[in-house]
């Protein structure tokens, strides 16, 4: 049995390797079984969880619950263009004198204490800071961590730099925010139950933010053109990779994955973070909750209670309570999983610069800053690359769960130089995406260190 994770605050680990597989792809039987045998090799990743020390495009349509107004909407459109029109962007040197939420002694920003009308404290402060407002309903904080104490794997800290560079890079590509932490913000709840105190945290101290994403520290951006498609999940308030049938008729645990979540900052999230956090390492019932989990899914075999069962029990026992804002995302890759992906990259290598030989727009020196503009020229040549698995498109989202790279540790399934060759592979991919902005790039996926410059109108 090899230990887990020793970072805290990684929620990816070994849960699962059965992992991005769209249903357009596999059958729900194969998914099920492959699950559950996957739930059978990785008990001994869950076992020891209690103590661990540290295009086509997707067609983009969803079903249309009832509406949700969020709080970026209760704004009219006259009110933003006059912002707007004045030309001043946001005021970072603004504070209001008025009292807000902030000024109340009893705010508490842990996740012992309910937060109550966050919708109209969210409301108020935004009023108070009208140079928010003007696209505030597209406002994302990314939010990730890792362990506050050096890595035991000789190249832990290393390739945990690199995931925060990609990160980063992706952020400021978009115009996202982003929040790295790497301390509990509760003592404990650790590994994989560490997120929800930070996700919750950062909803207070980003109030002009319309969603958080949560992206573990192993996890990778592989498309750093493609952007959230948030206009698909309008009417949602929380977005998750995962299939209805697995959850629902299957009842299992890995029906969907725990380590990437899209929620959106309102006082919904701050609700279901409340019932998600009570099966909680921190709560005097946790070992009754493990044994609930278990007896609840199908195939859970560890006893403990971990972050992803609690989801698929929330949805299974109080679907009519959350179910309706929780979108189940499984037509991109929201996040996938790496060992069906990373042997594909030298194919989509080639397959893009293939496609830049034959179009001059997509090979135009350009500034990163319009980087979102080539994203939208190339989508119409990428009508014939399909998504997930067996595409040629760019995956989003590159997860390796099963990898630990701070412990050194993986899933026995694999051999450790897979997943460390796997990461460099992954996140040199990446890269290449960011260096062509700055006229460069690794001729070699394998190679880190060593980049080539790039001649005018490469590649053709």
């Amino acid at each position: 049995m090899v230990a887990p994770e020793q970072s805290p605050l990684h929620t990816g680990m070994a849960k699962t390797p059965f992992r991005t597989k769209t249903s357009s792809f596999l059958t729900d039987a194969i998914l099920f079984v492959g699950g559950a045998m996957v739930a059978l090799l990785l008990v001994w990743s869950l076992w020891s969880f209690v103590e661990p020390t540290p295009n086509s495009s997707p067609n983009f349509s969803s079903p249309v619950t009832q509406p949700n107004a969020a709080v970026s909407e209760a704004f009219s459109a006259e009110d933003c263009a006059e912002i707007a029109a004045s030309g001043s962007g946001v005021n970072l040197r603004h504070d209001t004198p008025a009292p807000t939420f902030y000024d109340d002694p009893y705010l508490s920003y842990t996740i012992d204490k309910p937060m109550k009308n966050w919708d109209e404290k969210r409301r108020e402060w935004l009023k108070h800071h009208p140079s928010f407002i003007p696209g505030a309903s597209e406002r994302v904080l990314l939010v990730s961590g890792s362990q506050p104490s050096p890595c035991r794997n000789p190249i832990g800290d290393h390739l945990l730099l690199r995931f925060f560079k990609n990160k980063v890079d992706y952020c400021r590509i978009h115009g996202y925010d982003i929040f790295y932490n790497n301390v509990l913000f509760h003592p404990k709840m650790k590994s994989f139950w560490a997120k929800i105190p930070v996700v919750r945290a950062a909803m207070i101290a980003h109030p002009e933010a319309e969603w958080i994403w949560w992206v573990d520290s192993d996890a990778a951006f592989t498309d750093m053109e493609f952007k959230l498609p948030l206009e698909r999940y309008k009417e949602h308030n929380m977005v998750l990779h995962g299939w209805t049938d697995l959850i629902y008729d299957k009842r299992s645990w890995t029906s969907l994955n725990a380590g990437v979540f899209l929620i959106r900052n309102c006082q919904w999230s701050m609700e279901f973070m409340d019932a998600w956090a009570k099966m909680g390492p921190q709560t005097p019932n946790y070992d009754k909750w493990g044994k609930t989990q278990r007896s609840t899914l199908s195939d859970k075999l560890f006893p403990e209670a971990d972050d992803q069962s609690g989801l698929v029990y929330l949805l299974l026992e109080e679907k009519e309570k959350w179910a309706d804002k929780i979108y189940l995302e499984g037509e991109y890759y929201f996040e996938g999983y790496w060992l069906e992906i990373v042997g594909t990259l030298n194919n989509i290598t080639d397959k893009y610069v293939g496609m830049e030989k034959e179009i001059r727009g997509l090979r135009r020196r350009h500034a990163e800053k319009v980087m979102e503009h080539y994203s939208l020229v190339r989508e119409p040549f990428l009508k014939a690359a399909g998504n997930g698995r067996g595409s040629w498109r760019r995956p989003f989202i590159t997860h390796f769960t099963g990898c630990q790279p701070c412990s050194g540790e993986y899933n026995q399934m694999y051999s450790g130089d897979s997943c460390w060759q796997g990461m460099e592979k992954a996140l040199n991919f990446a890269d290449n995406q960011v260096l062509r902005s700055f006229g460069f790039m690794h001729r070699d996926l394998q190679d880190s260190s060593s980049v080539s410059p790039l001649p005018f109108d490469y590649p053709a």
